[in-house]
């Protein structure tokens, strides 16, 4: 049958894969099982042919590439919910790691990412944001490739250098604000966060892979380094998603999601980010389930997903929620208020008394209408619970499909190539006219040199003059000094 067992409450609590692509949420406290539901989903979907990208941010879910270990809890979990056929296995999985030290190196260009969602990886503020506007609309017409920082950085030093020229044409451009954006994008390389840039760029269509039995590929984004940059690690993925959303084709309502995505610490993709941007999510989540896509959103507190995209999460897992604080109570409430009303649970009260392993779960049935909410008992997934060491992950790797396509870094000509060679072809024909200049243009020329001169030797003319000057000064000082030597002696001989 089409559907993922979650696991079972009064009775079994099923996704239905048809309706897979209209989103979910898991919530919950940190601690109370959410890790292991997504293990549940992404395993489930992976059975069913579907594709899943997702990131680990903790490193918890690379347990997936590994096959579980049956002992006596997991058997007495799989009893109480009465799963047939329950075998540990391995999934299909493959390792990716911006920073490419964990799993194989996922890359888009300066081009592809564009301005605004460069920007707020760069934390710069809207005049900057301004400038590098215009820093991508002069390589668009001028036909400069932006693959990696260095083409960025080679045009921002040419916009600084004809800053008058390309303020009249395009609107003001200062040097501050282009000193501004190369500060940042020396941070951003200190981070390491340059690796994201570059070639070969990901090819959207080795996400949407399956092995040769079938299954779906999980591929997992290795986060728990990117993390630590919240806005790089947000900005990726909603890249991605805007890449599935603008390159896959409409296909309707299929029997089965084409891939499924689950963006781990939800609320990263919301912080700070302008209305223009949570607009743009919002858009995509709207409309990206007639691509085939499913989104599914995991974060603490089901608030920390807007209300304008938490309304189109149909299949929902939440787990216990803690209220101790004011915040923690607000977010009980939400919870309470997006679930359809059962009327055996007060979902207020049971959501606080949640055991680990064990959630509020509501997914659509039947012609896409919600099923009341059910406290369930989440089943356990057939992989490893936990991380899996380097040397398994080595392992899992070796046997990846794509690491031939990805591992080795392409540099190919782009704008700082183009850049410099103009530089360098200019200084030539500078030099060339220069020394054209100097150069005599004539047999008349040659001459004139010849008798007058040039600023470096003196001409013929000038020559003789010092010469008949210097042979007329000395036939007089000899006659002078035959006169006065004549006076003398001439004086002693009358004497």
């Amino acid at each position: 049958m089409n559907q993922i067992l979650i696991g079972k409450g009064e009775q079994p609590v099923y996704l239905l894969s048809k309706y897979g692509n209209r989103h979910g949420l898991i919530a919950g406290a940190t601690g109370t099982g959410k890790t292991v539901s997504l293990q549940v989903l992404a395993e489930g979907f992976s059975r069913l042919g579907v594709p899943v990208f997702m990131a680990d941010v903790k490193g918890d879910v690379s347990g997936l590439a590994l096959a579980g270990i049956a002992n006596e809890k997991v058997q007495q979990r799989v009893a109480q919910i009465g799963i047939d056929g329950y075998t540990n296995e391995a999934n299909p999985v493959v390792f990716w790691d911006v920073l490419g030290k964990a799993g194989h190196p996922v890359r888009t260009t300066i081009s592809e990412i564009g301005p605004s969602l460069l920007g707020r990886i760069l934390e710069i503020n809207d005049i900057q944001a301004g400038t590098l506007e215009i820093v991508f609309k002069l390589a668009d017409e001028q036909g400069l490739l932006l693959l990696d920082l260095d083409d960025l950085r080679a045009l921002l030093v040419f916009v600084a250098d004809n800053r008058k020229e390309i303020s009249t044409q395009y609107g003001l451009v200062s040097t501050q604000s282009v000193s501004a954006i190369q500060r940042s994008l020396l941070s951003l390389e200190r981070e390491g966060g340059e690796a994201l840039f570059g070639e070969p760029a990901l090819d959207l269509n080795d996400l949407l892979r399956t092995d040769l039995s079938g299954r779906g590929i999980i591929n997992i984004l290795v986060a728990d380094q990117l993390i630590l940059k919240p806005r790089l690690y947000a900005s990726f993925l909603l890249w991605l998603l805007s890449e599935l959303f603008e390159n896959l084709p409409e296909v309707g309502d299929l029997d089965k999601p084409r891939l499924v995505f689950f963006i781990d610490e939800a609320h990263l993709l919301f912080d700070d980010a302008p209305p223009m941007l949570r607009k743009r999510v919002e858009q995509v989540v709207r409309l990206i389930r007639s691509k085939g896509v499913g989104v599914y959103f995991c974060s603490q507190y089901p608030d920390d997903v807007p209300n304008e995209i938490l309304g189109q999460l149909g299949n929902r897992i939440q787990h216990a929620l803690r209220a101790y604080t004011p915040r923690d109570q607000k977010a009980v409430r939400t919870a309470a208020e997006t679930f359809v009303a059962n009327p055996k649970l007060d979902v207020a009260d049971v959501i606080s008394q949640l055991g680990v392993g064990e959630a509020l779960v509501s997914t659509l049935q039947d012609k896409g209408v919600p099923m009341p909410v059910e406290r369930t008992l989440i089943c356990p997934p057939r992989c490893r619970i936990g991380a899996i060491t380097p040397e398994e992950r080595a392992t899992v790797m070796a046997r990846s499909p794509v690491g031939g396509k990805y591992d080795s870094p392409v540099n190919r000509e782009s704008a700082y190539e183009i850049l410099n060679r103009r530089s360098v072809e200019k200084e030539a024909t500078s030099r060339a006219n220069h020394a054209e200049a100097e150069k005599p243009s004539g047999r008349g020329e040659m001459i004139s040199d010849w008798l007058w001169g040039t600023k470096r030797r003196q001409g013929m003319v000038e020559t003789l003059t010092k010469q008949a000057a210097r042979t007329v000064g000395s036939q007089i000082g000899r006659q002078i000094l035959r006169g006065v030597l004549g006076g003398i002696l001439g004086g002693s001989r009358r004497r």
